[in-house]
């Protein structure tokens, strides 16, 4: 089973919310399951969004699992798994482009294709995706939470300066948990071509 059919078969196993069918469907009418996770850095290549919104999934139900035992659904459902999970990046939807550029290859200078990325709709990054997914489906507040500081110190708020996260990770540890598991999978689990 490739990543798209195994993403559409957690999404639809697990979420269940009201909305959540139109988001499915909004989703495969974006370039969702084609659209790389980054421009060069995890999963560059066509298709590493969905592959990296999957294999952050797997670790992050491995994190919820050793940090709360068997009964892990006593503190967080299955259905907030898939949901901050699966959608944490869903703000990369319609966002890369590809363009061509020269490389030197054996002396000689060739055009290759590479991503860029073209913002319509300059909202950040993890609020982005609490917005976009807020359109479809309620969220609840650990999981608009989790979503929104699933980047850490990568996020530029913090770069900036904000405390914020510090609190949300105090008051939210899925919300860390999405972010441990979001690293594990872009530096254990992915490469970038070159």
């Amino acid at each position: 089973m490739g990543k798209k059919e195994e993403f559409i078969e957690l999404f639809k196993k697990y979420i269940k919310r009201d909305g959540a069918d139109k988001l499915l469907v909004w989703l495969e009418g974006t370039d969702f399951f084609t659209c790389p996770a980054s421009t060069r850095f995890h999963s560059n290549y066509q298709g590493g969004l969905v592959d990296h919104s999957v294999n952050v999934y797997h670790r992050y139900l491995n994190l919820i699992k050793n940090e709360y035992g068997e009964n892990y659904e006593e503190t967080i459902s299955d259905e907030s798994i898939a949901v901050i999970a699966l959608l944490h990046d869903v703000c990369k939807v319609q966002t890369y482009k590809t363009d061509m550029r020269n490389v030197k290859k054996d002396g000689v200078w060739v055009q290759e294709p590479y991503f860029t990325t073209e913002e319509e709709l300059p909202y950040g990054h993890g609020e982005k995706s609490v917005y976009i997914i807020s359109g479809f489906m309620k969220l609840s507040r650990e999981e608009a939470v989790a979503i929104n500081w699933h980047m850490g110190g990568f996020d530029l708020r913090v770069k900036g300066g904000s405390y914020s996260i510090a609190d949300a990770y105090y008051k939210f540890p899925a919300a860390f948990l999405i972010h441990v598991a979001d690293m594990q999978a872009t530096y254990l689990d992915e490469h970038i071509v070159k």
